[in-house]
């Protein structure tokens, strides 16, 4: 297991306990007790977590772990999901993305196709997530607006007055958004309520809405709502969506498309 590995590990197992201590965690992980020190001395040095006497404890000013921690869950269901949203995308139109990470793969899908290499432009992407907007303005054939606003560290968001003015006086044709949760009773969701207001505005500027989360996210519920399920078009998510629960969306007259 490599650092990063172990890093992602221990992140993990924090945020299910809530708290580690250093031999269980070196069982669990199969290294050495001083490798686990080492490790959460690092990770502390990052204020990803706090370090105590005999282990660790979540950060006191968030329990969510940092986009760039949580890019490497569920990988690859999320490099399909990714794809499979790129391909709904047509050339020319105007498309919202959200922050998080399955919409950071969603951008870097778009970037690979070949027929969005050129134009005038080949794309207009509306975000008001500060990595998607680095990662594609460096592509001329894109045309990038980015919303004003307050910045998120942990998901790299700007949310406010200031974001929501502006998207406000936008018009979408697709908006694709990542949520913590997506329920057909309950709708989709995510833990913040600042993200989730920026997130209802984006769909409601739409034309079309897409949501792009992987099945875990699915059949359950978050915090602070987004919008409910019949203002959804489509759901791309993968393969381990169950039966059961993407029937129940598809009642909601919900496109399900498993990646």
């Amino acid at each position: 297991m490599t650092r990063k590995e172990r890093w992602q590990t221990l992140l993990d197992l924090l945020v299910e306990r809530g708290e580690l201590e250093v031999e269980p965690a070196a069982e669990a992980l199969g290294v050495s007790a001083a490798t686990i020190r080492r490790d959460l001395d690092q990770l502390a040095e990052q204020q990803l977590l706090v370090r105590t006497r005999g282990g660790a404890v979540l950060h006191g000013v968030s329990y969510e772990l940092p986009l760039r921690y949580r890019t490497s869950r569920r990988a690859a269901e999320k490099s399909r999901i990714s794809e499979t949203v790129a391909a709904l995308i047509v050339p020319g139109e105007v498309i919202g993305l959200t922050g998080g990470t399955t919409t950071t793969e969603v951008a870097r899908a778009l970037a690979a196709r070949p027929d969005l290499a050129t134009g005038s432009p080949a794309l207009t992407v509306v975000t008001n997530a500060l990595n998607i907007a680095g990662e594609l303005v460096i592509r001329p054939q894109f045309k990038i607006v980015l919303t004003g606003g307050v910045a998120r560290p942990q998901s790299y968001e700007l949310t406010g007055p200031l974001a929501m003015g502006v998207l406000g006086q936008l018009s979408v044709d697709t908006a694709v958004v990542g949520v913590d949760a997506f329920d057909p009773a309950d709708g989709a969701a995510t833990r913040h309520e600042d993200e989730a207001a920026m997130n209802r505005l984006l769909c409601e500027r739409a034309r079309r809405v897409v949501i792009a989360a992987d099945s875990s996210k699915l059949g359950v519920r978050a915090f602070a709502r987004i919008v409910a399920t019949d203002a959804v078009d489509v759901l791309v998510t993968d393969t381990g969506l169950s039966p059961s629960v993407a029937e129940a969306f598809e009642a909601a007259g919900v496109e399900v498309i498993r990646a």
